[in-house]
């Protein structure tokens, strides 16, 4: 009967190993499900309303090439090679996958080493010291290896480990957001320097034309045939016309300066040749389906990201509720001499310890709301991010559209005014008309061109202002997946193919 006596403790290890095994991977977090959103079959800031196809989306890699203008790619390269702000966005993203890293090692088990020697004498004057003479010089000499495992059977390691994977994921559109970002800036300014380029072009043609007139009057003075006021009105006009190219060149530095910044350059040494002409194409922005702005927008991406490992740590702050379990074990040789490797000099130790939190004044239970409530406020922000991604979106389509229009209408009203000027300008000369209506006539004209050239300007950046709404090309499919976010394996000696992943263009 002795051996039935023993068999529940035989036994006991057999059954507790498959039990550990069956509690390993109880997944704590929530089912994760994004917010599902209704959205349109089309935009309607375009004018009429029409069903857009899947095809008509905007073409990957440097969408600002659709501009075609040669000094636009080249300032965009040097933005995305050298530009201090987007590295830095890179470095972040690289900080974050080291994270991963960190989260991840708790699923492995920790492995250490240690070495130490002493010698020690204590004193003959010691307190409670035996009245029989001791030893009272000592040495000890030890070698060993220690392990520590966290089995992790609430996948509290594993959940940690996934939400760091996904914020690492939303860093990574965090840094495809910036690009885009310092990308439609430079474009923006660009277009502004440009038609700050085309103002300075049309104030050098109108002063060639006022300083004509006021030759005109000058004579006409001379001659008797007109007052003084009449050459103090054609002055007037020239010394503004002066003032007002002076300020456009001024804002035109300005402007090359802060182009210099975001090309990585320093604008003491930097410059922009100036040019009279626009010499930008005006392109046809193709804006897709609504649904696809979902997988266009590296923003509501990051926002979706960011939701996702909020759902994790649901799952973190409930596995504190479960005990946490942890096998230690250390193995090695002690000797008050140099004979370590030897049988009888060996020592080991193997234990497993596992903290059950009893009461702690709810400090568990405000963690697990407090998570919930996380979730939920990542939640609101996805969407606040959705509806301001579909304004966007709208506002570029309206004003690219509108504005069109406008430069249209403002073309023709130059045209007019241009021929007003003409013939009063003329009348004038034949002793038919006053200066007045002449002054009226130049400060007529010079307005509308100048209003044409605002107009085309605002035109080009209203371009690319939708085309960073729409995601310059972006795609979902562009961000890292959850193990290319691991900057490295630590199982293997050297780096594996997909280890690094590029976070820029």
């Amino acid at each position: 009967m002795e051996p039935a006596s023993r068999s529940p403790f035989l036994l006991g290890p057999a059954l507790i190993a498959p039990v550990l095994l069956a509690l390993g991977g109880c997944d704590l977090a929530p089912a994760y499900h994004p917010p599902e959103m209704i959205l349109p079959a089309s935009y309607q800031g375009s004018g009429p309303f029409h069903v857009a196809q899947p095809q008509d989306q905007l073409p990957r890699g440097p969408w600002w090439q659709m501009f075609g203008d040669p000094e636009l790619d080249r300032l965009e390269e040097a933005l995305d090679a050298a530009n201090p702000n987007l590295q830095a966005a890179f470095e972040s993203y690289t900080q974050s996958r080291e994270i991963v890293a960190e989260a991840r090692s708790g699923l492995f088990p920790q492995l250490s080493s240690q070495v130490f020697t002493t010698d020690n004498k204590q004193s003959e004057h010691r307190l409670f010291r035996p009245s029989t003479l001791g030893q009272n010089e000592m040495s000890s000499n030890e070698i060993a290896a220690s392990a520590t495992w966290d089995p992790d059977f609430w996948d509290r390691i594993r959940n940690e480990t996934r939400s760091r994977k996904q914020l690492a994921q939303a860093s990574a559109a965090q840094l495809a957001t910036a690009q885009l970002s310092l990308e439609a800036e430079l474009a923006s300014d660009y277009m502004a320097l440009r038609g700050f380029d085309m103002q300075h072009a049309v104030y050098q043609g109108t002063l060639r034309t006022y300083h004509k007139a006021v030759g005109i009057t000058r004579q006409r003075l001379s001659g008797d045939i007109s007052s003084g006021l009449d050459v103090a009105r054609a002055e007037n006009q020239l010394y503004a016309a002066e003032a007002a190219d002076t300020a456009v060149v001024a804002q035109r530095a300005v402007l090359q300066h802060a182009i210099a910044v975001l090309a990585g350059a320093n604008p003491s040494v930097f410059t922009i040749a100036q040019r009279s002409s626009l010499g930008v194409a005006m392109p046809q922005i193709p804006a897709g389906v609504p649904s696809q702005l979902l997988q266009r927008r590296p923003d509501i991406a990051e926002a979706e990201r960011t939701m996702a490992a909020a759902n994790s740590e649901v799952g973190v702050t409930r596995a504190a509720f479960y005990p946490d379990i942890m096998i230690n074990a250390m193995s090695g040789f002690q000797d008050a001499g140099w004979s370590l490797a030897s049988l009888p000099n060996s020592l080991w130790t193997v234990g497993a310890q596992a903290f059950l939190p009893l009461f702690e004044g709810g400090l568990r239970k405000a963690e697990l709301d407090a998570s919930w409530s996380v979730l939920s406020q990542q939640a609101d922000y996805y969407r606040a991010t959705v509806l301001a991604a579909f304004q966007q979106v709208e506002d570029g389509l309206t004003l690219t559209h509108e504005l069109s229009v406008e430069e249209r209408q403002q073309r023709a009203a130059f045209q007019a005014a241009l021929r007003v000027e003409h013939m009063t300008l003329s009348l004038y000369t034949g002793g038919l008309d006053n200066y007045l209506d002449v002054t009226v006539a130049q400060i007529a004209t010079l307005t509308a061109e100048i209003a044409e050239t605002t107009i085309q300007t605002s035109q080009l950046q209203a371009e690319v202002s939708l085309v960073a709404a729409l995601g310059g090309g972006w795609q979902t499919s562009d961000l890292p997946t959850l193990n290319q976010t691991l900057p490295f394996n630590p199982l293997s000696p050297g780096r594996q193919p997909g280890d690094v992943v590029e976070g820029r263009r």
